[in-house]
């Protein structure tokens, strides 16, 4: 791996509170990977026998339910590791993970993370904390979807991506709004809607890209209650 490569799985959540001696050990033995946009990573199901680390693109977790439909569970980009939990346990994946663009990923066998933990337990810590980060995000993900509109969810999703803490702001969708509206819960017809009333505050998409005129009012919008929101 590049040293590029390397310095992005040592600050990813998995590896960055381990020793520098153990981090080396397991990068020793990790691989990269290169998937092409819409290529299976692993299958619902599937044996689970190793953790990976996005170091380029995005990448969604999915589950398939019984009647067909496409459930967005997550989606990660640079950085961010998923496959821990299940993999330790030599369980099957939940899940499926497809590359959502053309991506490359750290894979890690799990195997040689759990010799490690025999012998410095502060990588289990480091598990654990990260496996805790995957599970408040489902609970952020679940409020959402309690709590908020369909504008409000795109509008924290906008804000999430903004470059800008305040001010005018243009975000780069970074991928198709199909994906967009599974993984904040509607349907891309609705999605289609929720982007229409966001025009009321100062956001407007073309293609791609979407403008924002003040993040400051696109923020307050999203906090409000969401009685007043729907009564818009």
């Amino acid at each position: 791996m590049k040293p590029e490569q390397i310095e992005i799985a040592r600050r990813s959540m998995l590896l960055s509170s381990v020793p520098e001696h153990v981090a080396e050990t397991v990068l020793t033995g990790a691989r990269l990977r290169s998937f092409d946009r819409g290529a299976t990573i692993f299958l619902q199901g599937e044996k689970a026998t190793a953790i990976y680390i996005v170091a380029e693109g995005w990448v969604k977790l999915y589950r398939i339910a019984p009647n067909g439909a496409e459930a967005v569970v997550g989606v990660f980009t640079k950085g961010r590791s998923f496959g821990e939990a299940v993999a330790f346990r030599h369980a099957t994946y939940p899940v499926a993970a497809e590359a959502v663009t053309d991506c490359s990923l750290i894979r890690i066998e799990a195997d040689s993370l759990l010799r490690q933990i025999r012998e410095s337990p502060e990588v289990a810590i480091s598990i654990l904390s990260a496996t805790f980060v995957h599970l408040n995000s489902l609970v952020v993900q679940l409020e959402a979807l309690k709590a908020q509109t369909g504008a409000q969810r795109i509008a924290e999703f906008l804000l999430e991506l903004a470059p800008c803490p305040a001010g005018a702001c243009e975000v780069t969708l970074p991928y198709d709004k199909v994906l967009i509206a599974g993984r904040l819960g509607m349907k891309p017809e609705s999605l289609s809607r929720a982007f229409a009333k966001l025009r009321d505050y100062g956001v407007t998409v073309r293609q791609a890209v979407a403008t924002i005129d003040d993040v400051g009012v696109l923020r307050d919008f999203a906090a409000q209650d969401p009685a007043g929101a729907w009564a818009r």
